[in-house]
């Protein structure tokens, strides 16, 4: 699944790192941290891989 917006994309980064030890789990934010817990390594990896270049810088969730 790739990432909808830039916010997302930097979020998946920083619970990425997080995941593989080089971030403290405390020092992430809820966005980051919620994906902290609820995705795999491999998930995580997928969305912060995204390409930049075309997605807006924010996306509001569609509940």
């Amino acid at each position: 699944m790739p990432a909808k917006s830039k916010a997302q994309q930097r979020a998946a980064g920083a619970a990425l790192s997080a995941k593989r030890g080089d971030t403290d789990v405390s020092d992430l934010k809820e966005p980051s941290k919620d994906m902290y817990y609820s995705m795999s390594e491999a998930e995580l990896e997928r969305v912060a891989s995204t390409d930049q270049d075309d997605l807006p810088g924010h996306v509001d969730e569609e509940d």
